[in-house]
């Protein structure tokens, strides 16, 4: 079996597709729109009306439902886990083994003490009520843009902070039309990577939350791979996203009326990944370093350490940053030498650091799990707080589901009469779409997820032999790499009775989460992880990786007292 230690990082994150350089620049604004004359290149002044204040600010996602009911009914295959294989990494006690809590509290509560002096510990951190305004950053937000799980977040996350009273700005790329999205008519001039940029802003009021658009051709060429591109084609799409959306909050009239522009008191951004690394950067730099935004902090959350845009050290030159900046992104990289690490730089100006659970918090400041950034990560101390991802439950619950309204799929309550009922239901529909003999009596094992070294589906393809001489059904679902779609696509091949594998996400992967009795999450490592949350909302036993999240949100079976809401285990062989 191959070793479920995660190989070394590349020296530089690898590019993809490429897309046109940066646009020249643009013509003569249209005259009804709204411009703002470019400032000297690294010092930005708000429009008048929105200077800060003479004033100091002051200082749910749900947890997925037990799967206990059918856990109860299946047969355990496993024994308790004891030893841990080298290189995975083992939490310290408390860390392992919790069930989701009250998610969109603990980050609102986190991003309110970031904005008061002196909050520092989580205690505190929890007992801050004030009522903020949050601006979420990322690179994806579903439905408009999704790849994986950080665009679940983004679209989740909103809402249910704002559900807690604070007013919440999501801002994004506009890689396309998006229906419902208006053209607000500002257009703002940025100094991006030394070309004088215009930037025009959309605006949609959606659920109590303003998305708001950052348009640019830069952005449309990539609508069919949003991460395509080269390095210095990615660095120009990420610097001109960040500073976009630090400047709509003065630029871009929100609300349902499209009228209040949020200004810049009590104010928290929070960026995710790497992508958005160079926002609390550029916070500071070009603007808390001139007086503006002195009241705004920065929240880094930290989805997948993995990447971090590392690059050649000449691409600090292009930023446009001052130069003292440049120690924040210089790395000594244990696994390539001397390089710029841009999430780096960006967890260092951060006001507060989050890992999307409290085992990742952990496993990213140990050697092996911290990406050549564990160093760092343990000097932050309490800067750095684990709050475990949950999930939208108006997209993800099985009586809410549109993706059952058809084809002989069924809505179901999550409750014992549900699973007996509509799941079952989804069960012999999801065996007729897929070509399965229907049957009530044989497990259906799925998989849904990226189909990359960390997901682990090579895993499942090499106990492949083993597992389809079980009395099992095996349904995947997953797109990425070519070499492992052409795993896929043979495992089918040679076990047409027993497996079926699509490529593709969206509706089957409701459908699959629906129908199948266990979920297989071999992932090498996880800093959350969001399908076994799905999963157990849908009573859907899954089946994981005691790594990072998946450890914290599974609750192992146990056959003595019934309890659990599913099965770990800490090694990959067969005889697990």
């Amino acid at each position: 079996m191959p070793s479920i230690v995660a190989p070394p990082p590349p020296r530089f994150d690898p590019p993809a597709a490429a897309m046109p350089p940066p646009a020249p620049p643009p013509p003569p604004p249209v005259p009804s729109a709204a411009v703002v004359t470019p400032p000297p290149p690294g010092v930005i002044t708000p429009p008048p009306s929105f200077a800060p204040p003479d004033l100091t600010p002051p200082p749910d996602l749900d947890a997925a439902q037990s799967a206990a009911d059918i856990a109860a009914a299946l047969p355990t295959p496993m024994v308790e886990p004891t030893v841990l294989i080298p290189g995975i990494i083992e939490p310290p006690p408390g860390l392992g083994g919790g069930v989701a809590g009250t998610v969109a509290g603990t980050v609102a509560g986190t991003v309110a003490g970031t904005a008061a002096a002196g909050i520092n510990t989580v205690e505190e951190v929890l007992l801050c009520k004030e009522k903020l305004n949050i601006v979420v950053v990322a690179s994806e937000c579903a439905p408009f843009a999704k790849t994986g799980g950080l665009g679940d977040v983004a679209a989740a996350l909103p809402k249910a902070l704002r559900r807690r009273g604070h007013r919440v700005m999501v801002v994004m790329p506009r890689y396309k039309d998006y229906q419902g999205v208006f053209d607000t008519s500002v257009r703002v001039h940025y100094n991006i990577m030394g070309a004088n940029t215009e930037v025009g802003y959309f605006h949609m009021y959606k659920n109590d939350v303003d998305y708001v658009f950052v348009d640019h051709v830069a952005y449309h060429a990539v609508a069919g791979d949003i991460y395509a591109g080269d390095r210095e084609e990615a660095n120009f799409r990420n610097a001109m996203l960040c500073q976009a959306a630090i400047e709509a909050v003065w630029h871009v009239k929100c609300g349902p009326e499209g009228d209040t522009p949020y200004g810049d008191s009590d104010l928290v951004f929070l960026a995710n990944d790497w992508h958005t690394a160079l926002l609390p950067v550029m916070l500071q730099a070009f603007y808390r370093d001139h007086g503006k935004f002195e009241f705004a902090r920065s929240v880094f959350v930290i989805h997948n350490m993995a990447f971090q845009g590392r690059g050649p050290l000449v691409e600090f030159d292009k930023l446009g940053l001052p130069a003292d900046y440049k120690d924040h992104f210089f790395l000594d990289d244990p696994f390539g030498g001397e390089c710029m690490n841009t999430m780096q730089a960006g967890l260092r100006l951060a006001t507060k650091v989050i890992a999307v659970s409290s085992g990742y918090a952990w496993e990213i400041t140990t050697d092996a799990g911290g990406w050549g950034l564990a160093p760092l990560l343990r000097e932050f101390g309490e800067k750095l707080t684990g709050v475990v991802n949950g999930i939208d439950l108006d997209e993800w619950s099985p009586e809410k589901d549109e993706h059952l309204d058809k084809d002989g799929y069924s809505r179901y309550e999550p409750t014992a009469e549900g699973l007996m009922g509509g799941k079952k239901l989804c069960k012999a529909a999801l065996q007729r779409q897929f070509g399965l003999p229907e049957r009530d009596d044989v497990p259906v094992l799925g998989f849904i997820g990226r189909l990359d070294h960390q997901k682990g589906v090579d895993l499942i393809t090499e106990i492949a032999p083993w597992l389809m001489g079980q009395d099992v059904q095996l349904v995947m679902l997953g797109s990425g790499r070519e070499d492992l779609e052409e795993l896929l696509k043979n495992l089918e091949n040679n076990n047409r009775e027993r497996c079926r594998c699509w490529v593709g996400f969206r509706r089957m992967a409701h459908r699959i989460t629906a129908g199948c009795d266990i979920l297989l999450m071999p992932s090498r490592f996880e800093p959350c992880g969001l399908n076994q949350l799905y999963a157990m909302r849908y009573g859907t036993v899954p089946v994981v990786h005691a790594v990072g999240g998946l450890r914290e949100t599974v609750i192992p079976f146990n056959p003595k007292n019934d309890t659990g809401t599913g099965w770990q285990f800490d090694e990959a062989s067969e005889a697990k």
